[in-house]
């Protein structure tokens, strides 16, 4: 007996030492950040940047690829099914914790098939319409909505944030809009310059330089204060519904096919909160409107554990239904 338990004690300790000894190497090759989201959008930019000083501190090239489709779901499975030794990681937000509500079939199991990482970032949405709609502020949008029922179109990305957001909004102020939901979000805001939809949500630098040219008219911010970027853009708590927005409604992060070494898991999340932490980083924040969200991967897994109860009954109440 006693041999037994000190062989697996020396088992142990040698797979203890192993995983150090590949922490201290790692990385000693390309690091992919798979980005489930189509390329231009906000997910994609914060992590083309992220991966940009990333690989300046750890040595080694670190790409992005987007994987697009299945509302995130297709990329979050192959990093899923990837091996787990920190060279393919997932860049990720709340979407994950809607997969129980909108893909009850999936063939994978996204919680446990993932490690948390590190988190990112944070943000909230601007409401912008066509300017052939008749409204300057939410009040005037929702009462020409109400006049003119099936009338408008939403464009949103399948599953994203803004998606929620605007399912939110349509059970908040009991208005008939039809939904028109597209692979990413860059799809809608090109169909809202086209005049093929007329109500988009994204976050605000995505639409700032289309308000600005008059292009598209903002109407709503989902913050809980306003944008600095709009400062004449009433919150939606000013315009009278304060349940639509979730203050931030994004986060993002870093996540890690499970198995994925607790040392490597440690080391890349120190590389990472360095990187948010950065004189560097600093202007890419603000342009995009982020705010850093800095966790320990312990930190994160409470948060994740809290997100994945947080969502389903938001979900269910707009009436989302499987896809």
């Amino acid at each position: 007996m006693r041999t037994g338990r000190a062989f697996a004690a020396a088992l142990l300790g040698l797979i203890a030492t192993t995983a150090s000894i590949r922490a201290q190497d790692y990385p000693s090759q390309t690091i992919r950040l798979i980005v489930p989201f189509l390329a231009g959008g906000p997910v994609d930019a914060l992590a083309r940047v992220v991966a940009q000083h990333l690989q300046n501190r750890v040595g080694q090239n670190v790409i992005v690829e987007n994987r697009s489709g299945g509302g995130t779901t297709i990329g979050a499975k192959a990093v899923s099914a990837a091996t787990p030794d920190g060279y393919t990681l997932l860049v990720i937000g709340p979407n994950i914790a809607y997969y129980p509500v909108l893909f009850p079939d999936l063939d994978f199991d996204p919680t446990k098939g993932l490690t948390r990482v590190a988190t990112l970032v944070t943000w909230s949405h601007v409401i912008a319409v066509a300017p052939s709609v008749p409204a300057n502020n939410i009040p005037q949008l929702v009462s020409y909505a109400k006049a003119n029922p099936g009338k408008l179109a939403f464009g949103f990305g399948l599953a994203t944030m803004p998606h929620i957001v605007g399912e939110t909004f349509k059970r908040a102020t009991g208005i008939d809009i039809i939904d028109v939901p597209y692979r990413g979000g860059e799809q809608a805001r090109a169909d809202l310059l086209g005049g093929r939809v007329h109500i988009n949500i994204a976050p605000v630098p995505q639409l700032l330089q289309l308000v600005r040219d008059g292009k598209i008219r903002a109407v709503g911010y989902t913050g809980p204060r306003r944008s600095p970027d709009l400062p004449d853009i009433p919150t939606m708590t000013e315009s009278g519904y304060p349940q639509v927005g979730f203050n931030p409604d994004v986060w993002m992060g870093i996540l890690a096919p499970s198995g994925t070494p607790a040392a490597i898991v440690d080391k890349l999340n120190g590389e990472v909160n360095s990187v948010l932490k950065s004189e560097e980083m600093a202007p890419a924040l603000k342009r995009f409107g982020y705010e850093a969200k800095i966790t320990t991967p312990a930190e994160f897994e409470t948060f994740f554990a809290a997100e994945l109860l947080k969502w389903p009954p938001i979900l269910k109440a707009t009436g989302l239904k499987p896809q």
